[in-house]
């Protein structure tokens, strides 16, 4: 099993081009079910998760044919002429939770879908029940059978007002997939505003998809007989861009993120700004350094959109182990997402829980040490560490790191970073 070795206390210096995201992307590829013509997606990560995504679109009968791959990312045609089977096994989506994201546009293509309950990082229980319960508005009969969703609409999909009782990215995601096919009018509230879920509206609407509100909490969708297929690039990742943001200030560095958005950081960028970080457009991107001498300890809650993202959790407390004062870190979205405390505590920081806040003092030094990555966002936050303390860190488990960053270490490393991955 790989792991990933670090030599700390080396400040970052130079450009980090980011990467499509991969929470567009995911959601971008199951789109293309629902039309019978290529969808061509450009600036696609090259991540662990595209594969199994693109495995488990193979078996529903995507073709997907690779056209060009460089350093704006890749291009790929997905290309759903006939859906050939309806049943996504628990084989692949035990791997990855994007995956129920199929039985939206499998039931407004085909009138069928039976999809494995899913896996994906162990921070939370996450229910799909809100994804359940939109296909029922729909008009779908759902039951729970052998771990499967079985869905079925033999008669198609009808139009739909639906109001999320608390708000969810992939249940919005997957309503207003269904939603483009459905007959008549649909209206989805409280929808989710993520700028991933505005990326896949502007997407579903250049294959011809009738839908106003893009963006906002309220989705009105006027459905249509067919899609047609389209061109389109994935929006850049804002939390690989908060994360090298967050790398150039843990190691008092000073990066360019070429590519990164400003509009898409919000309260991350304003975060930031308090702990001390400048933080400025440039005509490539945004750039990032540290403005003063330590870091000051700035309190955060994660919230959805446009507040600051889970994602972004478990980065923004390594960084506050070494900033000035304490901080409090307050994670309201999942329930089990501080499982990269532990590690971080081996390398000295000063870290108490208390239910869903984290007290966090700042330390003068971190200590390299041998740390476990448990989920995707929390093997970032050892890096980040790592890169920030004395010594030499080595993370092991780091296949999560694989799901969602794409070429990290090559990345780092030409900033400056002493780090490198060993293959057991």
């Amino acid at each position: 099993m790989d792991r990933i070795r670090i030599r700390g206390g080396r400040p970052l210096k130079g450009t980090i081009a980011i990467s499509g995201a991969k929470n567009a992307a995911l959601p971008l590829m199951t789109a293309s079910l629902l039309a019978d013509e290529p969808l061509v997606l450009e600036h696609l990560p090259a991540l662990a998760d595209i594969t199994t995504l693109a495995h488990l679109l193979a078996l529903l009968g995507v073709e997907s044919t690779e056209i060009a791959n460089g350093e704006a990312g890749r291009t790929l045609s997905f290309h759903a002429r006939h859906i050939a089977e309806t049943t996504a096994p628990y084989d692949l989506v035990r791997k990855m939770r994007a995956s129920i994201l199929v039985l939206g546009p499998l039931l407004a293509r085909r009138g069928s879908a039976r999809v494995s309950l899913p896996g994906g990082c162990a921070i939370g229980t996450r229910p799909v029940d809100l994804h359940l319960k939109a296909m029922q508005a729909f008009g779908a009969e759902v039951e729970l059978a052998g771990g499967y969703v079985e869905a079925r609409a033999p008669r198609g999909l009808r139009g739909a007002h639906i109001v999320f009782p608390k708000i969810s990215v992939g249940a919005t995601e997957n309503a207003l997939m269904a939603a483009v096919l459905a007959r008549g009018e649909s209206l989805i509230e409280n929808a989710a505003r993520e700028p991933e879920i505005a990326d896949l509206g502007r997407c579903l609407a250049a294959m011809g998809a009738r839908i106003e509100g893009i963006g906002t909490e309220t989705l009105r969708v006027q459905g249509v007989d067919r899609l047609h297929g389209a061109r389109h690039s994935v929006v850049a990742d804002r939390i690989e861009a908060g994360s090298y943001a967050i790398a150039a200030a843990i190691t008092g560095g000073d990066v360019e993120l070429i590519g990164a958005r400003l509009d898409l950081m919000g309260a991350v960028a304003e975060m930031l700004g308090e702990a001390g970080l400048a933080i400025d457009e440039t005509p490539r991107g945004i750039r990032v350094r540290r403005a003063g001498g330590r870091v000051l300890g700035v309190d955060v809650m994660t919230e959805p959109f446009p507040g600051f993202p889970t994602d972004l959790q478990a980065q923004i407390m390594a960084l506050m182990t070494t900033c000035e004062g304490a901080s409090m870190v307050t994670e309201s979205i999942f329930e089990n997402r501080f499982m990269h405390v532990p590690e971080l505590v081996r390398m000295g920081a000063s870290i108490n829980l208390h239910g869903a806040s984290a007290m966090v003092r700042g330390v003068k030094t971190l200590k390299g040490a041998p740390v476990m990555a448990t989920d995707l966002r929390a093997s970032v936050s050892l890096v980040l560490a790592g890169l920030a303390a004395e010594g030499e860190t080595v993370i092991s488990r780091v296949y999560h790191l694989d799901r969602g960053y794409d070429g990290l270490e090559a990345k780092l490393s030409a900033c400056g970073a002493d780090i490198e991955r060993l293959r057991d």
